[in-house]
């Protein structure tokens, strides 16, 4: 099959909010491309192709492609991961497009996320959130029997949904006001329904808030594009969990 792929280029990174300045889109045709080629394998082609002509290659994310780490995270035709749903972009085929399709590439598009160079961004800001207080730091002892500590179904199911988050930031790129929310109401919800993580809850709630407000991520809208774009699926519950936690936390403080 043949494609039509227009790829956001940019040689340095990012200096201010208006992208437009720093970057430009980029045609490139690629012929014979297969089917059963993943989206990474067919930029791998496609950098190939580059290199022999003595051209720059397009500078993409990835690492385990085995749709684990979500590292390989881009814009494909509007929608974060592309058109699949529950899928990042590495586990994502070729046959999911048309043959002649035109493809528009781009990386993750909020302040938070600076552009490092083509499709690669920064996303530590996910990792200071992370830093802040999404872990728990209490001495649980020894490792206890697994019916030690009897947990209910329904707390183990949501706190597992929530421990499902990769971090990759497809939900901030969706969201029109890039919000985090989605991914730091993972992080609190996961630990909020164990008992190990209650010790610090409040604390926890506290910390994550003010460090996802201090990194720049925009408010939630209740629009839901973050969970129809989230290729583990994460329900938007966990919003209204962190809603929940921070709330009651600000109480108790007070």
């Amino acid at each position: 099959m043949k494609v039509i792929l227009h790829i956001w280029r940019q040689d340095k990174a990012s200096t201010n909010d208006n992208f437009k300045q720093d970057g430009r889109m980029v045609r490139y045709e690629l012929a014979d491309v297969s089917p059963d080629m993943s989206f990474l394998e067919m930029l791998d082609v496609l950098n190939e192709n580059l290199i022999e002509k003595g051209e720059e290659s397009v500078a993409f994310d990835h690492d385990c492609r085995e749709g684990i780490c979500g590292a390989c995270g881009v814009v494909i035709d509007g929608v974060p991961h592309g058109p699949e749903r529950g899928t990042t972009t590495c586990q994502l085929h070729m046959r999911s497009f048309k043959d002649g399709a035109e493809i528009y590439i781009e990386p993750w598009r909020a302040k938070a996320f600076p552009v490092v160079r083509d499709l690669v961004v920064d996303r530590g800001s996910l990792d200071r959130i992370v830093q802040s207080g999404a872990f728990i730091s209490v001495n649980t002892g020894a490792p206890q029997d697994a019916n030690a500590i009897p947990i209910p179904k329904s707390d183990a199911e949501r706190a597992f949904d929530a421990a499902t988050c990769i971090g990759c930031g497809a939900c901030v790129a969706a969201c029109k006001n890039a919000s985090a929310m989605l991914f730091v109401g993972a992080k609190v919800s996961h630990f909020a329904y164990l008992p190990q993580g209650r010790v610090e809850r409040d604390s926890r709630a506290r910390n994550l808030v003010k460090a996802m407000d201090e990194e720049g991520f925009g408010n939630c809208t209740n629009q839901n594009e973050c969970e129809a774009v989230c290729p583990k699926e994460i329900p938007v519950r966990v919003i209204a969990d962190m809603n929940r936690e921070y709330l009651r936390a600000k109480a108790r403080e007070g």
